[in-house]
């Protein structure tokens, strides 16, 4: 029987245990471009003794940014300082993944630079407002993405795969979820095309399998992994049809090698379907809304449920938590406002969080 504390194999990588830390936006890229800071270099290093860490969403490209003050994996500059971040985590044991992270509509014409839009598979306004430098604000309609745009896309997302190698990450976790563009493509409401990239299950999977292909070619697929979360309307996002598109999409990725595919559960019966279709490790992070992932998830690695357990918000009170969850406890309390630096966007609710 599998037990959390065990050292794992991930893809040729060994990890310490099986807990990873989840990826958790922070807006705390104070560094001219949007890079990270000796700050940032300090807050993962504390992490280290998670099995796996996995960053703060980072954006492949300039129109990719949806928050202030995120960081980017797109210029040298950002590149050299990841590398403070990336060398802190291993000089005390860590691994570390890259969550690369294209906001789509997500987002707001003031965060980005030469009179750029927000882009989507169409030009779907998302309801509800985000913070900016300017205060709140609402959604504005996004660019619909056209199909040689679509292809650039790919490519920024795998030169930003092999920037984040050059700075020293151990691999990169496309996310898939949570409504940014790559699950935009995924839903039916914010992908309203009638091209190859859209309408049948098939089309709707395509953005997905092509950017997890690019970036499997441009780094290596034992470096390259996904975020999915299925019929999450998180980031005003409806998939009537999940039941259909995630196993198609599971299939269609798992001829790759991936290094993981990371789960953030809606339904513990689909989880069981997807676990099952998935040939390689699989990473849970489980649906335990209201209250943040506690130590009970852990027993979904001695069940077989998962092969690893992500833990976003008692991370950050946390920052030893593997060793809090070997003794059980005892376990400080999230303190959002203090996490996010008091900052401006409301995060009210775990999926929102665990970005």
């Amino acid at each position: 029987m599998a037990d959390a504390f065990d050292s794992y194999d991930l893809a040729g990588t060994k990890l310490a245990n099986r807990i990873a830390m989840a990826p958790m936006t922070r807006s705390r890229a104070y560094g001219t471009g949007n890079t990270p800071t000796d700050l940032m270099a300090t807050y993962y290093a504390q992490r280290a003794s998670a099995g796996l860490i996995i960053t703060e969403g980072t954006q492949p490209s300039v129109v990719g940014q949806g928050y202030t003050n995120t960081p980017g994996l797109h210029s040298d500059e950002q590149v050299e300082a990841w590398r403070k971040v990336t060398d802190a985590v291993h000089a005390e044991g860590g691994v570390i993944f890259a969550q690369l992270m294209h906001s789509g509509r997500i987002g707001h014409p003031s965060l980005l630079p030469d009179g750029l839009i927000p882009v989507a598979p169409s030009s779907v306004k998302a309801a509800g407002q985000l913070h900016t430098f300017d205060g709140m604000q609402d959604f504005v309609e996004p660019k619909e993405l056209t199909d040689a745009e679509i292809r650039a896309t790919v490519a920024d997302f795998a030169a930003a795969a092999r920037n984040a190698v050059a700075a020293g990450f151990d691999g990169v976790e496309i996310h898939g979820a949570n409504g940014y563009l790559v699950h935009q493509f995924l839903s039916d409401n914010v992908n309203q095309r009638t091209d190859a990239w859209g309408g049948s299950v098939d089309g709707r999977i395509r953005f997905a399998v092509e950017v997890a292909t690019a970036v499997a070619a441009a780094i290596g697929a034992e470096k390259t992994a996904i975020r999915l979360s299925p019929a999450n309307p998180y980031n005003d996002i409806t998939e009537t049809g999940a039941e259909e598109v995630y196993p198609a999409l599971v299939a269609a990725l798992a001829p790759l090698g991936l290094a993981y595919l990371h789960l953030v559960e809606g339904d513990r019966e689909f989880t069981r379907t997807l676990r099952a279709a998935w040939p390689g490790t699989f990473i849970l992070n489980p649906a335990t809304h209201p209250q943040p992932t506690g130590p009970d998830a852990l027993a979904l690695i001695a069940d077989g449920t998962t092969d690893l357990v992500s833990y976003g918000a008692l991370f950050l009170a946390n920052p030893d938590l593997p060793a809090r969850l070997a003794a059980e406890g005892p376990f400080n309390t999230p303190d959002f406002a203090a996490a996010f630096g008091g900052d401006h966007r409301g995060y009210t609710d775990y999926p929102a969080l665990e970005g």
